[in-house]
């Protein structure tokens, strides 16, 4: 058997503490066809010291779209169908590495997704910069074994297969409109047992459900069939036939694949073609040229010649945006659901930036047309419709289960959600039942209206969350981030979340305690200090409104851009700590403005670079201390004296003022966390404010305007005006 082995690796990334979608790292790979085995090697890393902790990795896998996960346990919006994602777990212990596999046979084509993760966060607020932090990195390698020499059935047709100590690698084309897929094995002969040792493994591994074919033929009536209803369309399905005989024993034996076609009734849509040119559709044509008379199913495939199996309703896909398409019938508002057979709608999914957002379908049933005893039952399939209303209702293909929906006269609106559907044709199946008596059903006609959306986020995320687009290389997918204690796929789990009275008790304590500036602006204005003053006023205005606008939910007011109110209300901050250790320094005028200046300009060229980096900011304010220092120390030798000179200035102004700013220091480093955060960073801005209306120095003591420094005898002196310069004799 000719095996070749192919080798796909990504750069790695620095994992994140989880604490929603966006905090996992997402990998893409390509899985060739024919490929017979997948072996992952996962390797986890991370740096050394005391900042790095033992850790446990977690690491999702899933075919055809990213992994659903959901680490924190929260709820899913109503109506969402969700499959617990396939996942292992790479602990980090002793060892600063660490290497794990996982091994997948028999692989589905196309693209398979890998997303890690660490444990969830804590909800500390953590200052970047000030704590030692340890990187753990994550780096995936896949190892690809694809088959070189594959039979290929063709239908009706016996192939002959002969196995010895290797298995034989078959796939048949499946066609659009196969109704059935039937494998037989005929004239098997075995040297080493009797019956027919073979084992036939059918259809791929999809993660993270598998609904792979095992077919034993040992022991089972002869001949060994396995019949598929509603295979995958338009693809190639790989059959495994491995021998159960030993390595020294030989089985022959005949593979034979029937295909069944489905005759499909079209709806013609002849005044839509002859409409304006001027829009712009992707409509699904093939279902509209497509005759029972023109079903291509091989050299011999059968034609099933009962009645029509389906009713193709030709669908339009609109794309109105990124991860954001409207599918709609052709010509018409409704689809029309009987009883003879399933009414059926092509929703395109398969272009490979699809599978990022959500799929929402809506139905809902005319009220008129809707009797006691009728039921619309409707199935969403993936890769085939589901055709068999009549013998069953759970939904299920041959590799697929589907999602099921009803409408009834009680109940005539159902509404299904599917986050991050697989990359696929997905299809909407529709067929009226009267489960107590079918006859009541011949005649009866019902009309439903379907609405179907593909969306980066469900309802954009609510009032109290934000729609985020992520990017992985040039793949785009969409995440709801949460606020005010809200959790959830698209925020909708409560469970944690802040009341209405609690929003606006946030908002008015975070805003209202901005006005503990109003101290230090009376204070520098009554000692005529009118620039720091100015730099006063300017943090406590920004500040008030950044936070009424950083707050999420009803208690909102935003008057500029929140990127705007956030970057000023950083550079206030870092200046009004600026100025106020400058002005404590008591220097020349002049150079103490220069430095003002200069050191806002620092500040701001710094908060451009890194908005969030702690020493951008503290590194201005240790020089602006530094320089303080220096002059207090020189005052203090060229005095000979302690200064500031007075006890009271140091009891009730210093101390105090020292002491007010270390506190709201090491809460604002330390104490804050996503819970407590609005009382926190409120007191933060009162002794930020208290702290820099003690701290500012007292007024210098002017001089009279004419200063007379000397007196004769005569009674004359002699004088100086310090404001202009000028001498005189009085």
């Amino acid at each position: 058997v000719g095996l070749v082995s192919e080798h796909f690796s990504q750069a790695p990334q620095r994992l994140s503490f989880y604490s929603w979608y966006g905090s996992a790292r997402l990998f893409r790979f390509r899985v060739p066809p024919d490929a017979v085995l997948l072996r992952w090697l996962l390797q986890v890393s991370r740096e050394s010291g005391p900042a790095c902790t033992d850790a446990e990795i977690t690491v999702h896998f899933r075919s055809g779209a990213p992994p659903v996960i959901n680490p924190l346990g929260t709820s899913f919006p109503d109506d969402t169908a969700v499959q617990p994602s396939f996942q292992v777990r790479v602990p980090l212990s002793a060892a600063p590495r660490s290497n794990a596999s996982v091994n997948v046979s028999h692989p589905a084509p196309g693209d398979w997704f890998v997303a890690a993760h660490l444990p969830p966060s804590s909800q500390k607020i953590e200052l970047k910069g000030l704590a030692p932090t340890c990187a753990y990195v994550f780096q995936p390698e896949l190892l690809v074994m694809r088959v070189v020499e594959i039979s290929i059935m063709e239908p009706d047709v016996p192939l002959p297969q002969t196995l010895l100590s290797h298995p034989s690698y078959l796939k048949v084309f499946v066609p659009d409109y196969t109704r059935e897929l039937l494998l037989e094995l005929r004239d098997c002969v075995s040297n080493g047992s009797l019956g027919c040792p073979v084992r036939l493994t059918v259809g791929p591994v999809t993660l993270p459900s598998n609904f792979q074919k095992v077919l034993t033929c040992t022991g089972a009536p002869w001949p060994c069939r396995l019949l598929l209803p509603s295979p995958p369309w338009d693809r190639w399905l790989q059959v495994t036939a491995e021998s159960l005989v030993g390595p020294l024993g030989t089985v022959a034996f005949s593979a034979v694949a029937a295909l069944t076609a489905c005759r499909p009734r079209s709806v013609t849509v002849q005044p839509l073609l002859q409409s304006s040119q001027n829009q712009s559709f992707n409509a699904s044509s093939g279902l509209l040229s497509l005759s029972p008379d023109h079903q291509d199913l091989g050299r011999s495939g059968r034609v099933d010649r009962s009645p029509f199996c389906l009713t193709n309703y030709p669908v339009m896909r609109e794309d109105m945006d990124v991860v954001s398409v409207h599918f709609q019938p052709l010509d018409r508002v409704s689809v029309r659901v009987c009883s003879d057979t399933p009414s059926v709608m092509r929703l395109h999914l398969n272009t490979g930036m699809d599978s990022g957002g959500s799929v929402t379908i809506s139905l809902q049933a005319n009220k008129t047309e809707m009797q006691n005893e009728t039921v619309v039952v409707a199935c969403v399939n993936a890769a085939s419709p589901f055709l068999g209303f009549n013998t069953s209702l759970n939904c299920t293909t041959a590799f697929f289960q589907g999602y099921p929906l009803s409408l009834s006269a009680w109940s005539r609106r159902a509404n299904l959600i599917i986050p991050y559907p697989e990359t696929d044709n997905w299809y909407l199946s529709l067929q009226l039942m009267c489960p107590e008596n079918a006859e009541d059903c011949e005649q009866a006609v019902v009309h439903v209206e379907t609405t179907l959306y593909l969306v980066p986020c469900l309802n954009d995320c609510g009032p109290y969350g934000q729609c985020l687009l992520l990017r992985r290389h040039s793949y785009l997918y969409a995440s709801c981030s949460c606020k005010a204690g809200w959790r959830g796929w698209s925020c909708t789990d409560n469970s944690t979340a802040q009341t209405v009275a609690q929003q606006r008790a946030a908002t008015l304590l975070l805003t209202l305690s901005n006005l503990m500036f109003l101290a230090p602006i009376a204070v520098s204005v009554r000692r005529f200090f009118l620039v720091e003053a100015s730099v006063y006023a300017y943090t406590m205005f920004f500040s008030t409104f950044y936070h009424a606008c950083d707050q999420p939910g009803e208690a909102v007011l935003c008057i500029l851009s929140y990127d705007t109110l956030q970057y000023c209300d950083f550079l206030g901050s870092g200046a009004a700590i600026w100025v106020t250790i400058l002005c404590m320094a008591r220097l020349k005028t002049v150079l103490k403005y220069v430095l003002f200046l200069l050191g806002t300009l620092v500040i701001a060229m710094s908060l451009q670079l890194d908005r969030r980096g702690m020493w951008n900011m503290l590194g201005p304010c240790l020089f602006a201390f530094v320089i303080m220092a220096s002059m207090w120390a020189y005052r203090c030798g060229h005095r000979r004296q302690c200064y500031p000179t007075s006890w009271q200035r140091w009891a009730f102004y210093l101390l105090p003022g020292v002491s007010m700013a270390s506190v709201g220091i090491a809460i604002y480093t330390s104490m804050m966390t996503s819970d407590n955060y609005y009382y926190t960073h409120s007191i933060w801005h009162i002794l930020l404010a208290g702290s820099a209306a003690l701290l500012l120095p007292p007024p210098d003591q002017p001089a009279e305007p004419w200063a007379c420094s000397q007196k004769f005898p005569c009674h004359y002196q002699i004088c100086k005006n310090d404001r202009e310069e000028l001498y005189a004799v009085t």
